[in-house]
């Protein structure tokens, strides 16, 4: 630490115990100067010599009491003003990066100027701001934080100022110019644990970038913004750097930040670091990480920050959600709510996320608003990404037992327009919703299962599809289908189409209101029994070997229809003894009609054409 020694008489003052001060002299004290609780035993002279309002205070004085004087107000208290009459009196005083800023503001109440005597007390304390403190990194950052209880004194006098810019320039400096020491503990390096005896390996090692990060963790954040502000200004560093700073500083001031809670009494100081946080943010992306900015959402939240700040966030974090992970995402609802999770902010964010690849508008000069496609800046990796990332999150929210179906469908919904190879993941989504809700009406159970493809689940997913009891014998029996075309599509062809009898297992409300009185919908969605799905998968599997579906196929129509008819054959057999079944299969004229319907939808496709299509179709299918 940088200190500076003025005088250079001995201390003499003294102390009697009893809150008073003097001087051991063998000259009387003619002049008593009272500040706060504390008295000073002093000499005229040497006071008056240097401070011109302590001459106005004695010379405005009547005769009988100008021997004593009242300072209340003076910056620094009574410590302050001993600093500045010990220098009256030419005593040595040591100054540094505590004391300093105090010694300063006393001395500029006290009128040391030039004009009362040449090389007064303020010109040699701003001669040691200018030649040491501002050249000393730490130092400066001290002096810093003194200022704060010197306002606005401190501020007028430009020390406050001086400070920041001091600090600022000390940060944007070439990293191989930086010969002070400075606290990092982020990354500690081998020799920093303790692993390499080397005594130079600290001196040896290269500055990082961020060497200033954690030393401005220190202030509190009205100077801290104002430093950053500052740096940014000077455009020297990079924004990854800036990011990093704020970063380091969130986790420093806001305590339960990593957690997403409150750990602080001062709901009022943790909202205004938050804001300062939102507000220096750097404009370019990947400036900080994702992770990072969903944080920041959730404390925004919970201190209840101003909506343009939390918009503001949610779009950043739009725009680089594939770097997002569930547990960043899992946004707990406000207290009082009835669910555990907030998803209508994810689903802001989601929208946020898509909204990169829409179309824009624009105004010609005809005053006609026409249309035009952007090239879209998401690459279908990222696209990709955030679907996985969204299906993973609603099995996660799916778990919550209060979660209304409207919330998960509605979520599901948005990233549905995204192609994705594996349907596994919503599945998996789905089964814990049904898991968690067995409650939910069949409507309810249709409409969930339409957010997925079976066609485009993994041979694992199929074996616990069509075992799985929560689901709709809809769906099992298309899951079934189509683990058995699977068994059997020779290397690299298509998917064979869902046989028209099967597809006519979905005709529900797109299909005529003959076929809906004949087919009772509600059957059809409820859930099958353990032995039904057992036999459904054999009968099948039969189905297979003795028909050929596969063969079928790739013969044409003819033969597709013959294998429809096989495939009512078995099944009536089977499930005959069900009254949905007996009024599926009971008329020959309603199996035709119904074979050849082409308004249904399956699990699979939504029409014949698009049951053909690889995983890889950038389309999205539904279950009706």
């Amino acid at each position: 630490m940088k200190f500076m020694k003025l005088g250079s008489k001995p201390d003499t003052f003294q102390s009697d115990g009893n809150n008073a001060r003097y001087v051991a002299s063998e000259l009387a004290t003619d002049i008593t100067v009272t500040v706060g609780d504390v008295k000073f035993y002093l000499h005229k002279f040497p006071l008056l010599s240097k401070s011109a309002y302590l001459q106005k205070l004695v010379a405005s004085g009547n005769e009988e009491n100008n021997d004593e004087i009242q300072i209340s107000d003076i910056p620094g208290g009574p410590v302050a003003f001993e600093i500045c009459a010990k220098f009256c009196y030419g005593m040595t005083v040591t100054l540094n990066a505590f004391n300093v800023v105090a010694a300063r503001c006393a001395a500029e109440y006290l009128g040391m100027h030039e004009t009362i005597e040449k090389g007064n007390l303020i010109y040699k304390i701003d001669v040691f701001l200018n030649s040491s403190i501002f050249h000393s990194w730490k130092d400066s950052i001290i002096v810093l934080q003194t200022t704060k209880s010197m306002l606005p004194l401190s501020e007028e006098l430009k020390v406050v100022g001086l400070c920041i810019d001091a600090i600022a320039t000390k940060a944007c400096i070439d990293v191989s110019k930086v010969d002070w020491s400075y606290t990092y503990n982020r990354r500690k390096v081998p020799e920093e644990n303790g692993n390499d005896l080397n005594c130079n390996g600290f001196r040896n090692r290269p500055v990082p970038k961020d060497w200033w990060v954690e030393d401005l963790c220190e202030l509190e954040i009205d100077l801290y913004k104002r430093v950053i502000m500052n740096i940014k200004t000077k455009g020297i560093l990079s924004h990854e750097v800036i990011g990093e700073a704020l970063k380091a500083y969130s986790y420093r001031r806001l305590p339960g930040f990593s957690k997403g809670v409150i750990r602080s009494g001062d709901v009022i100081k943790y909202r205004s670091t938050v804001d300062a946080i939102v507000w220096l943010l750097p404009a370019e992306k990947g400036s900080v990480s994702c992770s990072f900015l969903l944080k920041l959402l959730k404390a925004a939240i919970i201190v209840d920050l101003e909506e343009m700040a939390q918009e503001q966030l949610v779009r950043r974090i739009g725009q680089q959600l594939e770097e997002a992970s569930v547990n960043d995402l899992s946004i707990r609802a406000a207290d009082g709510e009835d669910v555990v999770y907030d998803v209508d902010t994810v689903q802001k964010i989601v929208k946020e996320f898509l909204m990169q690849d829409q179309n824009a508008e624009f105004e010609s000069e005809d005053n006609e608003v026409q249309e035009i496609r952007r090239p879209g800046i998401l690459t279908d990796a990222s696209k990709l990404m955030v679907a996985k990332l969204i299906d993973a999150y609603l099995a996660e929210i799916a778990k919550d037992p209060n979660l209304p179906l409207s919330k998960f469908v509605d979520l599901a919904e948005l990233v549905s327009c995204i192609s994705r190879p594996s349907h596994d993941g919503i599945y998996r989504a789905i089964d814990m919703y049904l898991k968690e809700h067995p409650g939910i009406s069949k409507s309810e159970r249709k409409r969930i299962c339409k957010l997925m493809d079976c066609k485009k689940l993994s041979v694992d997913a199929c074996m616990h599809a069509v075992q799985n009891e929560r689901l709709p014998l809809r769906v099992v029996v298309q899951v079934l289908f189509f683990e058995q075309v699977r068994a059997t599509a020779s290397s690299g062809s298509s998917t064979p189409d869902l046989p028209r009898g099967l597809k006519d297992l979905n005709i529900g409300s797109h299909g005529s209101s003959r076929s809906a009185a004949t087919h009772p919908e509600e059957d059809w969605d409820a859930v099958a029994t353990a032995e039904e799905l057992k036999a459904l998968k054999g009968e099948i599997a039969a189905l297979r070997m003795s028909n050929g579906i596969g063969g079928s196929e790739r013969n044409g129509g003819d033969s597709r229809n013959s294998v429809d008819k096989v495939a009512i054959s078995k099944m009536k057999g089977l499930l005959k003894s069900k009254r949905i079944f007996s009024k599926i299969w009971s008329s020959k004229g309603a199996q035709g009609e119904n074979s050849g319907s082409d308004s249904s939808e399956s699990l699979g496709s939504a029409n014949p054409e698009e049951a053909k299509s690889t995983p890889s179709r950038n389309r999205r299918h539904s279950v009706s």
